[in-house]
């Protein structure tokens, strides 16, 4: 979730003269579910209004389809939707071609994506007002396009090396 408040982070000032960022407290958002090809460095990423299980559901639907002719290994975390009944007769069909393995409670930082996150709201959120959300949408998608530009830059910053 990319909210619409903004937050002071890693800035400078003069002593007494803090930056000012205004916000109008509306607590409106882009939520994001994505994925991050730890070999290739490609990210994928939709925007989703809520997210459930049948949102969940369409968006390892899309998944399949984009990786078509490769096995599917994903990473989650143990949120309720990913073990919906919904998504059980989709992983049953799809069982030689994808994979959930679920990573232990409390442990974001095993999952590499999540260093995407903490990088996306780094460079567009952080010290920065927007006045809507759609202008929060257009930094969303222009950072994801940017950084699909250099994998190699994603696999140096986010991905395992062994």
């Amino acid at each position: 979730m990319i909210r619409d408040y903004q937050a002071l982070a890693h800035t400078w000032f003069p002593i007494g003269q803090q930056k000012v960022i205004p916000t109008y407290g509306k607590h409106h958002g882009v939520k994001l579910i994505g994925t991050l090809d730890y070999e290739t460095g490609e990210v994928f990423v939709a925007e989703e209004e809520h997210y459930d299980a049948q949102v969940f559901l369409s968006f390892l639907e899309k998944v399949v389809v984009k990786y078509q002719d490769e096995k599917i290994v994903m990473i989650l975390d143990n949120a309720k939707i990913h073990h919906a009944k919904l998504i059980q007769p989709f992983l049953e069909a799809h069982k030689d071609h994808l994979q959930l393995v679920f990573l232990p409670p409390y442990s974001p930082e095993l999952n590499l994506i999540e260093g995407l996150w903490g990088w996306l709201k780094k460079s567009i959120i952080y010290n920065v007002f927007y006045k809507t959300v759609e202008e929060i949408r257009a930094a969303v998608q222009t950072f994801i396009t940017q950084i699909n530009k250099e994998p190699m830059k994603i696999v140096n910053r986010l991905c395992l090396k062994l």
